[in-house]
């Protein structure tokens, strides 16, 4: 009996270690608020969307005008989030392919952000920059606080 309890512990064991995700990375000049664990709300099904005046996001929480034709090769970007007072604007980006954090914009991790424009509630203009082509995850943190998960395809 000892031997059977002992072969299914070790079982046990060994389907945890191997199910267990692998642990995020964060680069060592990201914002102490991010956390690994955000990057678990990812929804990779959950595409960004075209909705009203040129922006692609999630309508009525976060859009981008800029992301039409996001590329590698650097574009300036119009940040506008809804249900926000105007703050600072911290964007992660996600590899999926690399299961990488980068930071996309040229600038830093973070930029200011304006009042209303585009009937949105806040807005930040930026430039961005993607090292590499594929499928992002762009983690929008407003007031040190995760706000919103826009996903893009990236290309050349």
């Amino acid at each position: 009996m000892k031997k059977l309890s002992f072969v299914l512990f070790l079982l046990v064991l060994v389907m945890t270690a191997c199910t267990e995700k692998k642990l995020i990375e964060l680069p060592d000049d990201v914002p102490a608020f991010v956390k690994g664990s955000d990057f678990k709300e990812i929804n990779w099904e959950q595409k960004a969307e075209a909705f009203g005046r040129g922006m692609i996001g999630n309508e009525n929480r976060s859009g981008v005008i800029g992301a039409g034709m996001p590329s590698v090769n650097g574009q300036k970007w119009m940040w506008h989030l809804w249900g926000v007072e105007p703050t600072e604007l911290t964007v992660v980006g996600y590899e999926r392919k690399t299961e990488t954090v980068h930071k996309i914009l040229t600038q830093g991790w973070s930029v200011p952000m304006g009042g209303s424009n585009n009937g949105a509630d806040a807005h930040a203009p930026s430039s961005v920059s993607f090292p590499d082509q594929g499928e992002w995850a762009i983690l929008l943190y407003a007031d040190e606080e995760l706000f919103d998960i826009l996903v893009y395809d990236i290309k050349n």
